[in-house]
């Protein structure tokens, strides 16, 4: 094979990789490894051909990370070369181990080799603390195809990797063999998800319990026109101008993530002195709010004194430690905090610092507090006339399992709180918005969306969006009615199961691989 046709190969590959994260379909990541598998077949077993391989798949992946997370630069240019060389490095240990062993070994153990470990990978990748970018998850991909994965209620965005992965196989076993055998498996690999999702959207039964939700979206610009000033804000008067358009049989009104550090006067908020900012939090509220409850991001502080009480405590000039939270608040018509959640799936390099000393000269402040945030550890739900819901704030909208543990909990809808504005207009909010429609699938969940700018708007328990949006760069409120649910989907209930079970196999299969090089050293195997 000439060097012109493995470039075609790669550049293929990359563009099917990327067309779901660009806003067209998802259904090409069927067919987008396939470019990879045959350039693996095209090389030796030698360790010069590996070293080639690999390259050849770095590229691919370098340049897929490229095409798809650009839009992090805007806000910090070591997001997407982390993000880049991090989801490489895991892509690379499921292909290369892949193509090692479809060298030494009957192909079906390459074959589950190469499901297992990309599934293994993606989950660790996925599960880190700190050092995690799920954004590429194969299984994200179909945020705009949420026909055909309404099955995500059983198996959360593995079972969209595992259905990529597999298809894949079943697809290159034509090109390869050529047999009958081969096209049918593929073609029942591919199809039956479809059609079973099909099945589970048209076969759902709407719940007869409702609530009224109210989202706003102020449009607070992220930075000036000339960038001399990181933000701009508003002033009391004008969220409570947008309040006054709130529906008065509302239960929850929803501001934004980070909401009040963008309000003036308003900075980081002391957790020990909430009540002193009471009739501050009742002027924000309309005279149509009586029944209903405001979610609103806030930067909060807690002190701890002169012992620090958890490994991201800060030293304050004065000897006391303290930890800063991206919050979200729920405070009843007086102005009285009744709960404060905080985030527990921090930003890399904005939130969550790794190796912090090393990388403190990275910190960019999105939101009023920037480096080492303090971790939120817990669940915590907000009610209102006798109504649960969760308070998602962000990045936790990507991360599958742990989203899910607000409906574990008892969250009869959800509320997701973001401020997307620091990436412009660029993919980055927009498949924001639809990584929350697959998390509505995967929870059965209905979900209210307030973004600072970006997009707001409200989801279905089906990943439908429900009415109009407030698109990019608009500013207003929408009301609307949404259903609650407490009934728990299998991946509410199990989460990562796939996850789980690919560890174990990419374990076994490691282990038999090297059984079965022992014993063909000693001539037990042909």
């Amino acid at each position: 094979m000439t060097t012109k046709k493995r470039i075609i190969l790669v550049l293929l590959s990359v563009v099917l990789l990327s067309l779901g994260w660009l806003g067209a379909s998802g259904i090409s990541l069927l067919v987008a490894l396939v470019p990879l598998l045959i350039l693996s077949e095209h090389y030796s077993a030698s360790t010069k051909d590996f070293w080639r391989m690999a390259a050849w798949g770095a590229l691919t992946f370098i340049l897929w990370h490229a095409a798809t997370v650009w839009w992090v630069w805007i806000a910090t240019p070591i997001g997407p070369i982390a993000a880049g060389a991090f989801g490489t490095f895991w892509n690379l240990v499921a292909l290369m181990t892949y193509h090692y062993v479809s060298k030494r070994a009957p192909r079906a153990l390459a074959y589950t080799l190469l499901v297992a470990l990309w599934l293994t990978t993606e989950s660790l990748y996925n599960s880190a603390e700190v050092l995690t970018f799920p954004w590429l998850l194969l299984g994200h991909g179909f945020s705009n195809d949420i026909w055909a994965v309404q099955w995500y209620e059983y198996t959360g965005i593995f079972g969209g990797s595992l259905w990529v992965l597999a298809t894949n196989l079943s697809i290159f076993e034509i090109l390869r063999t050529r047999t009958k055998t081969a096209r049918v498996r593929a073609a029942l690999v591919a199809l039956l998800p479809m059609l079973l999702s099909i099945a589970l959207y048209f076969g759902y039964t709407p719940s007869e319990r409702h609530a009224r939700v109210a989202v706003v979206q102020p449009n607070v610009a992220c930075y000036d026109e000339d960038r001399a000033r990181q933000t701009t804000s508003n002033t009391i008067d004008d969220v409570r101008a947008l309040t006054e358009e709130v529906s008065e049989d509302a239960s929850f009104v929803i501001l934004p993530e980070s909401a009040l550090s963008y309000v003036e006067g308003f900075g980081t908020i002391d957790e020990r002195y909430l009540e002193f900012y009471a009739d501050v939090f009742a002027d924000m509220q309309s005279e149509n709010m009586r029944r209903a409850k405001l979610i609103t991001g806030a930067s909060t502080v807690r002190f701890y004194g002169s012992t620090p009480a958890t490994d991201t405590a800060r030293k304050h000039p004065n000897g006391t430690f303290y930890d800063l939270y991206n919050s979200a608040l729920l405070i009843d018509s007086l102005g009285a905090v009744d709960d404060i959640y905080h985030k527990g799936k921090l930003v890399i390099g904005v939130e969550a610092v790794p190796f912090r000393e090393l990388f403190s000269l990275f910190e960019v402040d999105l939101g009023g507090v920037s480096g080492q945030l303090g971790w939120g550890r817990d669940y915590t739900l907000f009610e209102n006339e006798g109504v649960k819901i969760g308070p998602s704030i962000c990045y936790e909208g990507i991360y599958g399992e742990y989203f899910a543990g607000f409906a574990r909990h008892g969250a009869e809808l959800m509320a997701l709180i973001s401020n997307d504005g620091w990436w412009g207009d660029t993919p980055g909010h927009r498949r924001l918005f639809d990584f929350a429609r697959l998390r509505a699938i995967e929870t059965r969940r209905a979900i209210a969306r307030s973004a600072n700018t970006g997009i707001s708007g409200f989801i279905s328990p089906r990943g439908e969006t429900l009415g109009e949006r407030l698109e990019w760069d608009e500013r207003g409120v929408l009301n609307g009615e949404l259903e609650l649910r407490d009934e728990l989907t299998i991946y509410t209930r199990y989460g990562d199961w796939i996850a789980r079970i690919a560890t174990y196999v990419s374990i076994l299969g490691l282990m038999y691989y090297v059984a079965y090089r022992v014993r063909r050293r000693n001539h037990l195997v042909d």
